[in-house]
């Protein structure tokens, strides 16, 4: 209770929760080559959600967020911006790259494996309750893909990832483009 005659409510407290981790995901640096420095903020982004899983459900559900908080939101956007999208499509790639960055987090924190190798074991026992013929897809995946020497999940982050920015590579492009032949 003594807490309560520092803060006004739980709210509150999770407010500065929240800002604190905020505070720990890296911002991207203005004036620097924005694939780059988005791609650095998402891996950041995913570390500290891999330290923090209890936070990314609150991340974006508070209503009065703090100064760590603002400035993050506000140097994504910028760096969006500087590489030339238009206002509507910076918004766009903004929820584009958090619903992945957040999803991914979501997804590896709620795997019954970690790292390098981890999913064989779980994969071969899954396998082993149905035959090849009932899901020949999966099996294809599982002994092709995941259960080959070092296999990790976690790579495939870099890959969505990539394809996201590609795309968004894509709309700078076509803007440069817009604004060249107006």
């Amino acid at each position: 209770m003594s807490l309560y005659h520092h803060v006004a409510s739980k709210g509150e407290i999770l407010d500065g929760i929240i800002d604190l981790v905020f505070a720990e995901i890296e911002l991207p640096v203005a004036g620097e080559d924005w694939r780059a420095e988005i791609t650095r903020r998402a891996r950041s982004a995913r570390e500290v959600l891999a330290r923090h899983p209890w936070a990314i459900g609150l991340l974006e559900s508070r209503s009065t967020p703090g100064p760590a908080t603002l400035r993050h939101h506000d140097a994504v956007l910028g760096t969006l911006r500087g590489a030339g999208l238009s206002v509507a499509m910076t918004a766009h790639a903004y929820a584009l790259l958090d619903a992945y960055v957040y999803g991914f987090a979501v997804q590896e924190a709620a795997l019954p494996f970690v790292g390098r190798d981890g999913a064989q074991e779980v994969t071969a026992a899954i396998a082993a309750r149905f035959t090849p013929d009932q899901y020949p897809h999966l099996v294809e995946i599982a002994t092709e893909h995941v259960m080959q020497p070092g296999y990790d999940f976690g790579e495939e982050f870099e890959f969505g990832l990539g394809v996201i920015l590609d795309a968004l590579e894509g709309a700078v492009v076509t803007a440069e483009r817009g604004r060249a032949t107006s």
